[in-house]
Order: C-alpha cells, then structure tokens, then sequence
C-alpha cells in the first residue's frame, strides 16, 4: 500500500540549513521541492536590478505586476526566472541577503508570493521552507518543523556560502547580518518568523547536514504511519 502523500512546512531562521535539508529530504521523498526564501530573493533581485529603492514600499509593490515571476521544475528543484531570464545564480549574494528582509516585509510582496505558493503547494507530497509557511502560507501542513542553530553555526555556514562568490566578506559581517536578519524577521508586521505550537523543534547546531536529514525524515515517517 503506498503511503499518502503529505505536506512538509519547514520554518526557521536565515542560515538554519532550511533550503539544502529541505531539497535533499523532498529528493529521498520524491516529493516537491519549493524553496519560498529563493521567490523572496528573486524578487529583491528584480528590485535592485531595476534601481529601485528597496525602502521604498510603494514602489516596490508597483513593481510585482511586471515581474513575470516563474519558477520551472528542474528534476526535483526549481530554476527561477524574471521576464524571461534564469535568474537562479544570482540571488545569493551578500547585496540581496542584506536587502531581503525589508522587501519581504512588504504586505503586498508577501500577498504576491504566498499566493503562487500556495497554488504549486495544493496536490500536496511538497515541502516548503521559510519564514512563514507553518503559520501563514500553509497552516494545513500535516507536518511542520522549526529547524534552528545558533547565530555562531548560522553564521559560519553563510560565510562560507557567501565567501564562495565574495571571499572579501568577513565572519563578523555575516554575523551581525544574521542578527540583524533574525531581528527584523521576528519583529515585522507582515507574517513575522514564529514557532508555531504545533511545530517540532530541530536544532542542528550540532548536527551534520546527514544526521538533520536522517532526523527530518524519521518525523516524516511517524506523521505518515498517523495518517
């Protein structure tokens, strides 16, 4: 008999190891893959390739409707696009991890993106990660996990993600952006980062990148036996 297919919410902070855990489990899965942090950058991409200012809200808004935002299934992950253009390689850099707060504090962008989440979410077997997702984006979720790790191991896994393109950027740099991050993303209006009541608390400060899958996916099992 084959299992049911169920929806995976993975929430937590910047730099947890949400988006590389999440797309190795939906790939041991064979599930979906939907990486909502990768939407938000894309759309800060947008902003600041335009010029526009990133404070300014209204403006940025203004410009959701021309994006042509689309996200294409490649084997078990997506590749972004803007207007037309793959845009996957460039979202990570420190310009956007800095700037994507504020964009994705916005009312309007959120409403934007959760909607076209919410659409590629609703046959289930998918996982999405984020800030969000338990709480907001898909509140049905049959399993929700908030996967955590201290500012020190957040901000050592993003340095050495980041030095990859930019090695002029300091540990203490990305640590005072993780902080910062963490702040701004818990104290926003629109959808703040949570721990739901009804989330599991993974902390993989010290937990192999292996050891935080094997641990995600034995949660999986047990929420699937239940249903």
């Amino acid at each position: 008999m084959e299992h049911p297919k169920i929806s995976i919410a993975i929430d937590g902070p910047a730099g947890a190891g949400k988006s590389s855990v999440s797309k190795e489990v939906a790939k041991k899965l064979h599930y979906l893959y939907i990486d909502t942090g990768a939407m938000y950058r894309a759309v800060t991409w947008a902003v600041l390739d335009a010029g526009v200012d990133p404070s300014n809200q209204a403006a940025v808004e203004a410009l959701l409707p021309e994006l042509q935002l689309i996200m294409k299934p490649v084997d078990d992950t997506f590749r972004i696009e803007v207007k037309g253009v793959d845009i996957t390689p460039l979202i990570r850099t420190q310009e956007i991890n800095d700037t994507v707060s504020t964009v994705a504090s916005y009312k309007g962008v959120r409403q934007y993106l959760v909607e076209r989440q919410r659409f590629m979410a609703r046959s289930g077997g998918v996982i999405l990660d984020g800030r969000d997702i338990g709480s907001i984006v898909l509140p049905q979720a049959e399993l929700k996990i908030y996967l955590t790790a201290s500012v020190e191991t957040r901000a050592t896994r993003r340095w050495i993600e980041v030095h990859a393109v930019d090695q002029s950027v300091s540990l203490e740099t990305i640590k005072e952006s993780v902080e910062k991050r963490d702040y701004m993303d818990k104290h926003r209006d629109e959808s703040p980062l949570m721990c739901v009541d009804d989330a599991i608390v993974v902390d993989s400060s010290h937990l192999s990148f292996d050891e935080t899958v094997k641990r995600i996916l034995s949660l999986v099992q047990e929420r699937i036996k239940d249903e």
